[in-house]
């Protein structure tokens, strides 16, 4: 996105502005996810600023109220999937490719929402004050590309057909999006209320042994185990109000249940119990995470129903070949992918060394110092050529591949890998809901480690 000063702000104010918010230590983990290119992330605004006035200096250009001061890229990822500490690496590596280092830039990954996201802002001032970066026609997509590449190369999950415009983040995450502190609490409020409390009072000691606290005086206020603060009931929805609670424990007015969304048969992890109740604490939330257990221990006997792998041996089998599939879909992925950077470092060397051999040629020519002056003249060329050289000898290539021969290969490796996303995707859900499947029936038949070195073992003597 081009980041312009806008009406009634200067430059200065204009950068300070957006370096301030992505750099917030609170959102970045007291700045430990920060990191930068070729400026001090403490003080970027204003080595962007002096760069551009050297670049007044140099060009001899004014600045017009629409050029555009630098540029603000969001990367976002899958929740749950990935490491502040990686999304952080990954975007370096996008902001590098994309600037190709001739611009500085800062990274810096935000923990504070659901999802890791990184928000990399670079000068639109190349670093040697001459020039800007171009904004080419089709750069949202030529980014997209590079943050698909940058991901896939990391195991991470893509959007294999992005729409123009998904609304906001909530609405992207359609019915994945977890539920809002209000709407917890009024589920807990119709659970209690559904255990057929007798009267206030004992609708009151249900939401407090389900571990919700209680604020009583002019407005009745809970806070759930989960929540920061107290969330009054005239704030929620209208049959949630504390006249509303008293009037569905009298009888006089019905709530039609919430509609359930369907549920998926794909297992989910079970919760070791006995390590998170030190951390929650909460009466409550042991209930709740039995309950959760019990529910995701019948979807994980559904689920091996379903794919027909009641036997044991058949399910530990599954999980090889799937973990064997994936593995298999990313090396060569992988390997393609060399192959795509060696292909256009190859072409780089390939186009260098056609423009300059004239020249290096006329050099090897000369003696004494006639060669040094010819070199002096032609320094850049000869060191181009000479690199380019030495290249082509550490690949071990006798005759130079043609050019149109490389651009063929690029393109097909390139399709090649374009299918192979979605088979890779898929692949990696099946492996997961599989090892998430195994790891439950462990936990459900209390296999220990040595219980299952043994089972191995007896199985390997079969």
């Amino acid at each position: 996105m081009p980041l312009h000063s806008g009406k009634g702000r200067t430059v200065a104010e204009a950068l300070g502005r957006v370096t301030d918010y992505v750099k917030n230590p609170e959102k970045t983990n007291g700045g430990d996810l920060v990191t930068a290119y070729q400026c001090n992330p403490s003080i970027a605004d204003q080595e962007f600023l002096f760069a551009k006035s050297r670049y007044a200096v140099i060009t001899g250009r004014e600045r017009k109220d629409n050029d555009v001061i630098a540029y603000h890229l969001r990367q976002s990822f899958k929740p749950g999937e990935i490491t502040p500490e990686m999304a952080n690496k990954i975007g370096y590596d996008l902001a590098m490719s994309l600037t190709k280092g001739n611009h500085a830039f800062i990274v810096c990954t935000h923990v504070d929402k659901h999802h890791v996201h990184s928000h990399i802002v670079f000068n639109s001032t190349a670093l040697d004050c001459t020039r800007k970066f171009r904004n080419f026609l089709g750069s949202s997509f030529a980014v997209r590309r590079i943050s698909d590449m940058l991901c896939l190369e990391n195991g991470l999950s893509v959007i294999a057909e992005p729409k123009p415009s998904r609304g906001n983040y909530g609405t992207w995450l359609g019915e994945d999006k977890p539920p809002t502190i209000r709407g917890q609490l009024e589920v807990l409020i119709d659970t209690a209320l559904g255990q057929g409390c007798k009267d206030f009072d004992s609708f009151l000691a249900t939401m407090k042994a389900a571990g919700v606290e209680i604020k009583r005086g002019k407005h009745l206020a809970f806070k759930i185990p989960s929540g920061k603060r107290f969330v009054r009931c005239d704030s929620l929805s209208d049959d949630y109000t504390e006249a509303a609670i008293m009037e569905r424990i009298s009888g006089k007015r019905t709530v039609a249940p919430r509609a359930k969304a369907a549920t998926s048969s794909k297992p989910n992890m079970l919760i070791d119990i006995q390590a998170k109740i030190q951390q929650a604490n909460s009466p409550g939330f042991e209930r709740w995470a039995k309950i959760f257990n019990l529910k995701e221990m019948a979807r994980t006997v559904i689920y091996l129903q379903e794919n027909n792998l009641t036997d044991l041996g058949e399910l530990e089998r599954a999980c090889d070949a799937a973990v064997q599939k994936f593995n298999d879909l990313s090396d060569r992925m992988k390997a393609a992918n060399a192959r795509v950077k060696e292909i256009s470092e190859l072409q780089k060397h390939i186009g260098a060394y056609g423009k300059t051999r004239e020249i290096y040629a006329q050099y090897r020519k000369l003696t004494g110092r006639k060669q040094d002056k010819f070199y002096e003249q032609h320094a850049n060329e000869i060191a181009a050529c000479q690199a380019a050289k030495r290249y082509f000898d550490s690949l071990g290539l006798k005759k130079l591949p043609s050019v149109q021969s490389l651009k063929q290969e690029y393109a097909t490796l390139q399709a090649e890998n374009k299918k192979r996303y979605p088979e890779q995707k898929q692949a990696k859900e099946k492996m997961i809901e599989l090892l998430t499947a195994k790891n439950n029936v462990e936990r459900i038949l209390g296999m220990t480690e040595k219980e299952k070195n043994r089972d191995h073992q007896q199985g390997a003597r079969r």
